[in-house]
């Protein structure tokens, strides 16, 4: 499946301001499962771009800005190759079938900075949003009480697309009964690691619109979902904005141990606030036209 995103960002301001050092995080991340055929990265104002990779090995760009601007035009486009289409794909070790584990060997000190919980005082409110999903021992089949979750976010909570920038707590989410992805993200991640799973944060796009069949809610868009770890599969993707498991259609740019380490670019300039004009963000994530046959 070839997938296109194009993510255009606009800045203005009063008058030519200084801009700080950029930091965006854009770029896809490549895979065993996922290609860039082509892409294109194009900055208005006079700079210098240098790459790296983060702490969690998310590719990251850094924008070193050598001139005043009164605009600012951050415009990314990717056509990426996707090969992940059965998210099923997996078999599990055997001694994570059931809820609760502990992880082992060198996976148990690995995983430790994924553990714990991001927003401890809300632990109540969701340990008593899991309780239907577990027996009275507190137990559950792994895979079956995730997919449970992660459906039950969709069907359960009303998704509204927010732009402005911050995230609900795990239990302002619950209270509402609504949330962005970002939001239905950091409940599940939460409620993961509740249960004493290692889970993590991930920001990327859906794809959508050209073919039938990807999912609608949320589609062509910015988003995120959380990847949970299963010994014998690996870092898995929940999308609970969806009800899906991450596969053909989602394109992940970086996964990180809580979402304010995602944020896809992050920067400032010198000056008073009143400078600020406005911005528009404009995203374009796709699936591209099948190729007709002569």
């Amino acid at each position: 499946m070839l997938l296109i995103v194009e993510h255009s960002n606009l800045y203005r301001y009063a008058q030519p301001v200084e801009l700080t050092t950029h930091r965006l995080m854009l770029r896809p991340a490549e895979s065993h499962s996922l290609r860039i055929t082509a892409e294109a990265l194009t900055i208005s104002a006079p700079h210098q771009l240098t790459w790296e990779h983060d702490v969690f090995y998310n590719s990251l760009a850094r924008v070193h800005f050598t001139d005043k601007t009164d605009e600012l035009q951050i415009v990314s486009r990717y056509e990426v190759e996707q090969s992940n289409l059965n998210p099923f794909d997996f078999v599990c070790e055997i001694y994570t079938n059931e809820l609760p584990f502990a992880y082992q060997g060198d996976e148990a000190t690995d995983l430790l900075p994924y553990l714990p919980l991001q927003y401890p005082d809300d632990d109540s409110a969701v340990q008593a949003w899991l309780q239907p999903y577990l027996d009275s021992q507190g137990r559950a089949k792994t895979l079956e009480f995730l997919l449970d979750l992660n459906t039950a976010i969709a069907a359960d909570f009303s998704y509204g697309r927010r732009e402005t920038p911050g995230i609900q707590s795990p239990a302002e989410t619950l209270r509402l009964g609504t949330g962005s992805c970002r939001d239905f993200a950091l409940l599940l991640m939460e409620a993961a690691r509740s249960m004493k799973l290692a889970a993590r944060y991930v920001s990327g796009y859906l794809c959508g619109e050209a073919e039938e069949g990807a999912p609608e809610i949320a589609s062509n868009a910015t988003h995120a979902w959380t990847e949970i770890y299963l010994p014998g599969a690996g870092w898995k993707g929940f999308d609970p904005t969806s009800g899906i498991l991450a596969a053909g259609y989602h394109v992940r740019v970086a996964a990180t141990r809580n979402p304010t380490q995602a944020t896809p670019i992050r920067g400032n300039y010198i000056g008073d606030a009143s400078l600020f004009r406005g911005m528009e963000v404009t995203v374009n994530a796709r699936t591209a036209p099948a190729a007709k046959s002569s």
